[in-house]
């Protein structure tokens, strides 16, 4: 019998075998939770550069390694004692690096997309109605677009920071970088070309999530390039978590790549392996195989009453009887012990308090990976300057308050104080008033809104405001009583109903919250919350899961738990898109229970509130997830 560790080595070996740089050959490793990815990547390296090593120094070619996340970046560079042949980077540094220097090319996309929107808004502004919120909205944003359309005509170099927030006016946004990456890789040869001979193998971790065009281009580049390039994609299409991944991955796959399997997981006690493991079925009937020495675990679903008033007493309850169940006192010892998960971000975000801020950017599909990320164009000017400024004059530092100033604020750039000359102190004493101000403001009794926030910051010209927040930088004008731009009442009341799937009106929303909903929204997508993110646990483990499972709190557009239980039928709509080949909510709503699931070392308790107690039950029997004596009913 092979041993644990070396039971996956075969498909250690099939990748190693094609990281050959004589005969390169593409593929696609599966390998579900906790099956060592990352271990078998970086072994995969390392035994590439012992081999192959001295060839890629003397021709100046490197491995190259993409990772969805700066954590896992960091983690992968260390493994490989930060070996000089292989560059490592996220999406957006790899992006850049390629891209960075085709400035003229740069203007021309950028134009084209500006042009674009305009004329999309200009069309919308047409349709609309004269007077309300959402045609002065539009009305700005044209303004603030024709504006960076205008200064385009001065901009010789482009600039771009993977971790930054990019608001001058010759910088790039992320989406962008990643949208022209997309594309010039599909237009120049020449780029494919520096690609290739830079790095002959270009392995992705996560690959399930990386961006569908993206992933497109560099699928055309690999058929082109097959005798000289090797492409390895790393990931389990369910553990796929943000939208704008390459739907049905494996499917794209071409049939000549190699297809290693590591069918083991290291990490889960076997109760909860066969739980994901029949969670799954139905989309691929993968299954993975416990260790020998694998603990048995205990696994319970508790279904309570949706209408349950104090939640928070109720999941602590349900973690006393797990501690009664398994014996673990730490189950009962406080949250610290116990991972909780929630299943939708809505959940969260409600329980956590950022509802009113989150759910309106939430809603905006194109923009949806980075707000999750915390990197959404807008975001970082309220988690990134204003609130590190808040917390600085909260707390009476003055040398953190004047190294954030000077780092950023346009009313202590060099220039402004070169020109300033023997008048500089009142430079100074402008900003010491306008950070005074601020925290006159956040301090009030009534809790001031982030747009209100916001238009203090942008009268006082303490921070550079990015375009997306622009249309709202200024109060809005009141039309004069009874000018509703030659509209009825009724009909211009229709159009205050703002367009909740664009990115203006997601913001006109959004700040309408208290200003203190974004900093729990920038701890609960930094993983720092009590709830923490999918993308933010996947890859990582703890002993005690509680996953909780809620509908009627999620109120999801994008997910059903009560489909994927069995206690509701499909829509329509989603019996339209299975038989169309495209996602359903309950593949959605799958993976995350799949992922969230599957995070559990020792013990797992599900939390499902449901409208009907014996009847969730006997749908959940029926489905034969949970066996009988693993259910209980709270309530």
């Amino acid at each position: 019998m092979k041993d644990d560790d070396q039971f996956d080595a075969e498909a250690d070996v099939i990748i190693a075998d094609c990281l050959d740089l004589k005969k390169p050959k593409s593929f696609f490793l599966y390998a579900g939770a906790g099956s060592g990815k990352t271990r078998s990547l970086v072994e995969a390296i390392r035994s590439a550069c012992d081999e192959q090593g001295r060839f890629l120094t003397l021709t100046g070619q490197k491995i190259g390694v993409i990772t969805y996340t700066n954590a896992a970046c960091d983690e992968i560079k260390q493994r490989l004692e930060f070996d000089p042949r292989v560059e490592v980077s996220t999406i957006h540094s790899f992006a850049w690096f390629l891209i960075r220097g085709y400035d003229m090319d740069i203007l021309c996309w950028l134009v084209d997309r500006l042009h674009q929107d305009i004329t999309k808004l200009e069309e919308d502004q047409a349709k609309g109605r004269a007077g309300t919120k959402a045609a002065r909205d539009r009305a700005r944003s044209i303004e603030s677009k024709r504006r960076r359309l205008a200064s385009l005509d001065s901009i010789t170099r482009f600039i771009y920071s993977p971790t930054g927030d990019n608001r001058t006016r010759d910088s790039l946004n992320h989406p962008e970088v990643i949208a022209m990456t997309a594309d010039f890789l599909g237009m120049k040869p020449g780029l494919r070309r520096f690609l290739i001979t830079r790095f002959p193998i270009l392995l992705i971790d996560e690959s399930q999530d990386t961006n569908s065009s993206l992933m497109d281009a560099l699928f055309d580049i690999e058929a082109a390039h097959r005798d000289s390039f090797c492409l390895g994609l790393f990931g389990d299409m369910m553990q796929r978590i943000y939208a704008d991944g390459k739907d049905r991955l494996v499917e794209a796959v071409p049939e000549n790549w190699a297809r290693p399997y590591k069918r083991m997981n290291h990490r889960c006690p076997t109760r909860v392996i066969e739980l994901i493991n029949r969670i799954r079925q139905d989309t691929d009937g993968e299954e993975q195989l416990p260790r020998s020495d694998a603990k048995t675990g205990i696994v319970r679903l508790f279904i309570l009453p949706h209408e349950t008033a104090d939640k928070t007493s109720a999941e602590a309850q349900v973690a006393t009887r797990m501690a009664q169940i398994t014996g673990d006192q730490n189950w009962a010892s406080g949250s610290d012990a116990i991972k909780t998960l929630a299943l939708e971000h809505l959940m969260s975000a409600r329980r956590f308090g950022f509802e009113a801020f989150f759910q309106p950017l939430y809603s905006v599909k194109h923009t949806r990976t980075s707000f999750l990320q915390g990197s959404g164009a807008g975001i970082g000017l309220f988690t990134r300057e204003i609130l590190p400024l808040v917390k600085a004059l909260r707390a009476s530092d003055p040398f953190a308050t004047a190294a954030i100033v000077r780092r950023t604020s346009p009313l202590l750039e060099r220039k402004v104080l070169e020109d300033a000359g023997d008048e500089q102190t009142n430079i100074l004493r402008t900003a010491k008033v306008a950070c005074g101000g601020l925290l006159a403001l956040v301090s009030a009794n009534e809790k001031p809104s982030a747009r209100s926030v916001l238009e203090y910051v942008a009268k006082t010209n303490l921070f550079l405001i990015p375009d997306v927040l622009l249309p709202f930088a200024t109060a809005d004008e009141v039309a004069p009583e009874g000018d509703a731009g030659g509209k009825d009442a009724d009909e211009v009341n229709e159009e205050e109903e703002i367009d909740h799937h664009s990115e203006l009106g997601g913001w006109r929303q959004a700040l309408e919250a208290p200003f203190d909903q974004i900093e729990k929204y920038d701890s609960y997508v930094r993983g720092i919350s009590q709830f923490d993110t999918h993308q933010g646990v996947k890859g990582l483990e703890f002993p005690r899961v509680m996953v909780i499972v809620s509908d009627e709190e999620a109120r999801g557009f994008m997910f059903a738990y009560d489909k994927l239980f069995g206690v509701k039928e499909m829509s329509k709509t989603d019996h339209e898109n299975e038989e169309a080949g495209k996602e359903t909510t309950i593949d959605r709503t799958r993976r995350l229970f799949y992922v969230t699931c599957s995070r559990a070392e020792e013990s797992l308790a599900v939390v499902y509130y449901a409208a009907n107690l014996e009847l969730a039950r006997y749908a959940v029997i029926g489905q034969g997830w949970f066996e009988p004596d693993e259910i209980e009913l709270f309530g």
